[in-house]
């Protein structure tokens, strides 16, 4: 650390005959402060300054070297000064500090010191990420860490740490998949037009006692298109394709045989190809068996990571609406695949019912999140309760806590 004082030039002042004041005049400021700069700086702690010898401290900034200033709240009594955010690790600050004796000196000074580098840094991955601005009303937020995460008060940290904003603001959760990822969903579907955005906001946050700070801030943003959602139903063989709660056209379609049921539940669209080719192997289908097949498939809508497609399968013409003779997908004619894929967007919502299948799986095959009840949800929070998406952020109280005790 560099304390280097600035002498403040003698200041212009009129003669008052003699009414006993003392005119300013110029002090060695560094010799009036002190600061907690050192050579190994803890990130995790704040920066302060305190004016010794009855001064006072006039006014004070911190910044990084983006030149960017680092929020701080100055005394009520003006002796001290301290940071109330985090400082980052490895980082070279410069503080300008302006302070006054009480008689008449003033002058400023500077501190120049580098935070110590930290043994972990926790980078996230915000999601989605699909380089889109609008996405159906299913879509889930994602949390990708960079190291895990088991310990419970840990986990408060991160969770207080990714803020969750929307217009209309809404009721969510965030749901702990695993050590390094999490979901946030609203107790229901996003509202039609709602403006939604996630931020990290852990930005040199001390994450835990032994030396894991928080990585760069980070933030998603998207709108939420109509409420679009398609129903398949196996026994039937009938998708009713609704948009914002009306039923705006009835697709015939077959899904999967036995032995292939289709999965049941509530699944979110995850992405959309105009052709893919198909091939049974991926499935676990021998090459060469009586169920193999290799297919050059249009107008593909994506449901899960397995494989699971809306398509278009000319093939089955004669079977859709009346029987199921898929390996798993739901199948229509490419006409009406066509209609389908330019209708849908990644975030809507198909949902199969009736089907011998098994349940959609939670996790792990794509975004079944919405096929785990809401208490169960909840369950899967750190902090076990439900946060409202225009609640002040819980993020930048967490962040004020600058060591955190566990």
């Amino acid at each position: 650390m560099v304390l280097t004082p600035l002498l403040v030039g003698p200041l212009a002042a009129c003669s008052g005959g003699g009414n006993g004041t003392t005119p300013p005049h110029s002090i060695d400021a560094g010799r009036l402060v002190h600061t907690s700069a050192a050579g190994d700086t803890d990130p995790g702690k704040p920066f302060t300054v305190t004016a010794q010898g009855g001064g006072t401290l006039t006014d004070v900034t911190l910044s990084g070297p983006d030149g960017k200033q680092v929020a701080g709240a100055l005394d009520p009594d003006g002796h001290g000064w301290h940071s109330t955010t985090p400082l980052l690790p490895a980082t070279h600050y410069t503080a300008r500090i302006a302070a006054a004796d009480g008689r008449g000196g003033r002058g400023q000074t500077t501190a120049d010191f580098t935070t110590k580098a930290a043994d972990k840094t926790l980078t996230v991955t915000l999601g989605p990420d699909l380089g889109r601005d609008t996405y159906g009303v299913g879509e889930p937020l994602t949390a990708e860490l960079s190291e895990p995460i088991s310990d419970p008060a840990v986990r408060q940290q991160v969770e207080k740490a990714l803020t969750v904003t929307s217009t209309p603001a809404v009721t969510g959760a965030w749901y702990w998949v695993d050590d390094k990822n999490l979901h946030f969903r609203p107790k229901d579907y996003w509202p039609t037009g709602a403006k939604v955005k996630l931020e990290w906001t852990g930005q040199g946050l001390e994450i835990d006692d032994h030396g894991t700070y928080g990585g760069p801030a980070t933030d998603v943003a998207f709108t939420v298109g109509d409420r679009v959602e398609a129903v398949v139903d196996a026994a039937s063989d009938q998708l009713t394709f609704k948009r914002n709660g009306a039923v705006v056209n009835t697709i015939p379609v077959t899904t999967g045989k036995p032995g292939f049921d289709t999965r049941n539940g509530i699944k979110v669209v995850l992405g959309q190809e105009r052709s893919v080719q198909m091939k049974s192997e991926t499935i676990g289908i021998a090459q060469g068996s009586s169920e193999a097949y290799d297919l050059n498939v249009e107008w593909a809508t994506r449901v899960t990571w397995s494989g699971e497609y809306v398509h278009a399968a000319p093939w089955s013409v004669a079977s859709q609406g009346v029987a199921n003779v898929s390996h798993g997908c739901t199948g229509m004619s490419t006409d009406n695949a066509k209609w389908f894929y330019q209708n849908t967007r990644i975030g809507d919502i198909v949902q199969v019912v009736n089907s011998k299948g098994r349940q959609m799986e939670p996790f792990g095959n794509g975004f079944g999140d919405w096929n785990v009840s809401w208490d169960d949800w909840l369950k899967g929070s750190a902090l076990g309760k439900p946060v409202s998406t225009d609640a002040p952020p819980e993020a930048a109280q967490a962040a004020a806590t600058l060591r955190p005790q566990f």
